[in-house]
Formats: C-alpha cells, structure tokens, sequence
C-alpha cells in the first residue's frame, strides 16, 4: 500500500528524531497559536512575515516529494505527519493515545485544544471533535486486533464542548467478520459533550498481505 514504509530505523535514531522534530513542531504550533491572538502592530507583522517566508524557504530545500505517510520500524507505526497525533504536525493538538491491553480496545487521551480548534465562540469546532474521534475510534480497534479503515461515522453532539482541558475515550462495541464496530466520546468539565460510533473495515489489500504472510487468512477477516 503507497505510504505504507518498512524503514526498520534503530530504536536510537528513532528517539534521536522524536527529541528533534518534537520541540521543532511545539515551536511552530505556538506560532499558529500566537499568529491568531497577536495584537502586535503592522510593522511588526510585516516583519515576522517576511522572516516566516526566510524560514519557510530555508525548510523547502529538501524535503520529501510527498506526505510523510506511516513508517515502520521493528513493527511500530510512525504516523508522525497524522493531523491528530503526528509528532511532526503542527495542526495536531497533539493527541496522545494511550491503550489499555485487553481485547476491548480501551483507549483514552488527555489533551488541550486552544485557539487554533475553535467553531462557536469558546468552543471546539465541531468537525474538529469528529477528526479526533475517528482518530481515536481506530485506535481502540487496532488496540484490539481488530484494526481497520474507517467505513462509517456517526456524531452525536451532546452539548458544546469548552477549549481547554478535554478527554477522550474509545473502546470495541462488536466484531463481525472484516469489520469491527467501536464507540468513543469526549468528555468536558460538565460531562459526556460528544458521542461517536464507527465502523472500522479491514481493507482489501491488507487482507491480502496478512494471507499472503501467513499462508492463510485468519476467520475473523473473511
């Protein structure tokens, strides 16, 4: 599958990139952060502006021919360019899922979303909340070992949900065959203010790569 790379970096080179280019995208989501709220001058503007062009060019002269996709080393994904979680995306809140070992998928994330997130005055967008639940709905399957691309999603908006301090949470409702059916939600200082429920399939050509792998396709994916 395009994107999809076996790059098999040593653990040490790993971490070497996650303390680079971690603080490198912390700096550049503080400046999305800043460019909303600044009251500074014109002047000033202009004059951070022509530097962001200085940067931006310094950035472009070499840099990959397209999205950065998932990358693989020793069987763990990074998928550092994802709008949700990607280490080096500085759209990402980041959102950082942490999974419960146990065949219900759990999941859960605490997170901060601030000025870059916000619909309604003072509240999350709402397109904004369905990003990250789908985001964490496939989690909870891949946390299961059930994973999958998302084939539907339903929302449910329960009440507005405040910027600030948030948590999400994910988990498997049911599997059958290719596809596995989870819930999430996002909970605020008042309570459940999104719900989500998704179907998670498992697609065509990675169906046919774990036969291929192993000589036989499992039952649960036929």
């Amino acid at each position: 599958m395009p994107g999809y790379l076996q790059d098999d970096l040593p653990p040490e080179e790993v971490e070497r990139q996650r303390a680079l280019y971690g603080p490198f995208t912390d700096s550049v989501r503080d400046l999305v952060d800043a460019t909303i709220r600044t009251t500074v001058d014109d002047d000033e503007i202009r004059a951070v502006h022509a530097e962001l062009e200085e940067l931006t060019a310094r950035l472009r002269k070499n840099q990959l021919d397209g999205p950065y996709g998932v990358r693989f080393s020793r069987g763990r994904g990074r998928p550092w360019g994802n709008p949700v979680v990607g280490l080096r995306n500085a759209v990402a809140p980041p959102v950082v899922i942490e999974h419960h070992p146990s065949a219900n998928g759990d999941v859960w994330a605490d997170f901060h979303l601030g000025a870059a997130y916000e619909g309604p005055p003072g509240l999350v967008h709402g397109g904004v909340s369905a990003l990250i639940l789908d985001q964490v709905l496939g989690e909870a399957a891949g946390a299961g070992g059930k994973p999958g691309m998302t084939g539907t999603l339903t929302l449910r908006y329960r009440q507005g949900t405040p910027l600030g301090d948030l948590r999400a949470e994910g988990w498997i409702d049911r599997v059958d065959g290719i596809k596995t059916y989870a819930k999430a939600h996002i909970i605020g200082p008042d309570g459940v203010t999104v719900e989500a429920e998704g179907v998670m399939i498992l697609p065509r050509w990675a169906r046919e790569a774990i036969a291929n792998q192993t000589g036989e396709t499992p039952s649960y994916f036929e």
